[in-house]
């Protein structure tokens, strides 16, 4: 996510602003800015790339009375100056800094431009800083509080006027941000790490707070102008704890993050009848589509493969999903009936490219699945699907993973809408993705994952099982254990078993069995027993509920019942913690797991 600083009240220097951002630089980054007022003029810098070539850009020492800083994540139009944070009105008196996504940015921006309004960027930011223009009478608090009530979507906004140098007003609407005041002055911060400097006694703002900071003083309120009162927390972490949110690594607070993940890809994608939105492939020609080639490695290759047992079972298609290594060099087979789907979480993935390029040159259309905007697979594609996960510091994708799920479930429902095949059983599901976040959050909660994880850290050899949709559930299972805590871990469709798999296992091989209340139930049921008379040690993951897989697992880990085609999206959690605290448990950094990088962009 971008990272968000203001400070207020006493004389301070830029420096401090800068400072202060370099803090939140492990959020991750495309650009930075800031904004300053001095006297009564305000002056902005911005610049694409790291924390330091702004601070070669600014007056370091340059005392100041207010100011706001910003390092931006991209997602409505790629890195550059005029994208950079801070924005400005057409008056040049306001500027304003925002993490988030602003749902309906492009109506407000028509109307704004209809009133006279230019726009200097391509961001959604850009309309909150002229709807505050709009709206300012003299008074900032007021024409930001009147601004709120417009805006759709999730967001965490610092907003300072020239004309009132000791005055900061912030707000939050899903999105991070926490406030601390000293005796001089008050920081405003998308995260503490940049505050702690000055206090430890901080506030973590609640969705629909509004915080008005003067001089070293701050009211905190609702949308509506009513006062709230938060309670305040001491912060007892040092910094570099505090840059993970006080976790051990960032793998298990970006696994955290899910629900807040989850709520910022589904912005937009459902209107309030639960009808699938995705107006990048309005133009698309979806209802004549009878092929689907999808292209990925990884975790993003699992990902499409749950994206192929869901869409085969509800469209009249063929889904052909192809480890993108392979894909490259194989014959491609296009025509005007075929879609290719690329799923890269970097959008820099070197095989995934390539064959990107290979489906262009024999004339398809291409649609891209990628979490960072400007990134090569996006400018080489006709369409990209944004996850707006926010930056992940984790080598082994966690958060990201579920964002591919949620964007990929919401492709095939959009494809199910424009062929006319939508049922109720189809609304339903949309209804179980847009609450999912707050089941993540209770199943993320579980302390009995951890728990469980202890009787199996010494163990050498692993094996997942699943079946149908959950197959590709026990494949990601597999590496995210193997990847991060080095047990040759290996996934298997579980009716494979007797086809040679099985021969592996004895006491000291244990089998992790997913197995949901869903139509293969008993199926994977038998499967179970025969893992068991091998005298495998069973791990099972199981609708809550169902007390008889008790009897034939030695451990149960328990989800909560959903449409049996979402349950690769509430396992996922679930997988990524127990692979976590394994690798914790055998004193390994799950951060950099040995061997691997976060992108790659070698083939």
């Amino acid at each position: 996510m971008c990272g968000i600083v203001g400070i207020i009240g006493h004389e301070f220097k830029v420096t401090d602003l800068i400072d202060g951002l370099k803090k939140l630089e492990y959020r991750g980054y495309d650009s930075a800015g800031l904004a300053a007022v001095n006297g009564q003029e305000l002056f902005l810098s911005k610049s694409v790339g790291r924390v330091d070539t702004l601070r070669s850009v600014v007056e370091e020492n340059k005392v100041i009375k207010g100011g706001i800083a910003h390092t931006r994540w991209a997602t409505h139009g790629a890195p550059s100056d005029r994208n950079a944070h801070p924005h400005t009105d057409c008056t040049g008196k306001i500027a304003v800094v925002h993490n988030g996504i602003i749902e309906n940015y492009q109506e407000l921006k028509t109307e704004l431009i209809q009133k006279g309004h230019k726009f200097k960027s391509e961001t959604d930011t850009e309309v909150i800083t002229h709807l505050i223009e709009e709206n300012y009478k003299g008074d900032l608090y007021k024409a930001v509080l009147d601004t709120l009530k417009v805006l759709k979507g999730a967001f965490a906004i610092a907003v300072i006027h020239s004309d009132h140098p000791n005055v900061m007003v912030g707000a939050r609407k899903g999105s991070p941000l926490v406030v601390g005041c000293n005796n001089e002055l008050c920081v405003l911060a998308s995260d503490v790490t940049p505050i702690i400097k000055y206090t430890r006694d901080v506030v973590f703002l609640e969705d629909g707070d509004v915080v008005f900071i003067e001089g070293n003083k701050m009211r905190i309120t609702d949308f509506s102008g009513n006062t709230v009162i938060r309670k305040h927390t001491n912060i007892t972490w040092d910094e570099s704890a505090a840059e993970k949110g006080g976790f051990k690594h960032f793998m298990l607070k970006e696994i955290n993050e899910i629900p807040e993940s989850i709520e910022s890809a589904l912005v937009g994608r459902f209107d309030d009848d639960y009808n699938p939105v995705m107006h990048e492939l309005d133009e698309f020609n979806i209802e004549k589509i009878k092929r689907i080639l999808l292209v990925a490695c990884g975790t993003s290759y699992h990902a499409g493969l749950v994206f192929k047992y869901f869409a085969e079972k509800y469209l009249n298609v063929d889904v052909l999903i192809d480890v993108a290594s392979e894909f490259r060099y194989r014959p491609i087979r296009i025509d005007d009936e075929t879609l290719t789907i690329a799923i890269s979480q970097s959008g820099e993935t070197a095989d995934t490219l390539e064959s990107i390029r290979a489906v262009k040159r024999a004339g398809g259309k291409v649609v891209a699945i990628s979490n960072v905007v400007g990134s090569t697979i996006t400018r080489e594609s006709d369409v990209t699907l944004y996850m707006n996960a926010g930056p992940e510091i984790g080598v082994a994708a966690s958060k990201t993973y579920v964002n591919q799920l949620i964007l990929l479930y919401t492709l095939a429902l959009y494809m199910i809408k424009k062929r006319n095949l939508w049922t109720e059983e189809h609304k339903n599901i949309a209804k179980q993705i847009v609450s999912s976040a707050n089941l993540i959050k209770k199943i993320i909660s579980n302390k009995e994952i951890e728990k469980v994880s202890d009787h199996y850290k010494n163990y050498q050899h692993f094996m997942y099982i699943g079946r149908g949709v959950n197959t590709a559930t026990a494949l990601e299972g597999a590496l995210k254990l193997k990847e991060i805590s080095y047990i040759n871990a290996v996934g298997y469709p579980a009716g494979e078993l007797k086809h040679g798999p099985i021969a592996l296992l004895d006491p000291t091989f244990p089998v992790f069995a997913i197995a949901p209340k869903d139509s293969l139930y008993e199926k994977m049921r038998s499967n179970i027993e025969e893992t068991r008379a091998r005298n495998a040690r069973i791990l099972t993951i199981a609708t809550e509920g169902d007390t008889e897989i008790q009897k034939i697992s030695h451990d149960v880990l328990y989800v909560p019942e959903v449409h049996e085609d979402l349950y690769p999206l509430i396992i996922a959690p679930v997988i990524q913690l127990f692979a976590y605290y394994i690798a914790d448990k055998r004193g390994y950094d799950p951060d950099k797991p040995r061997n691997l990088a976060k992108s790659v962009t070698v083939e």
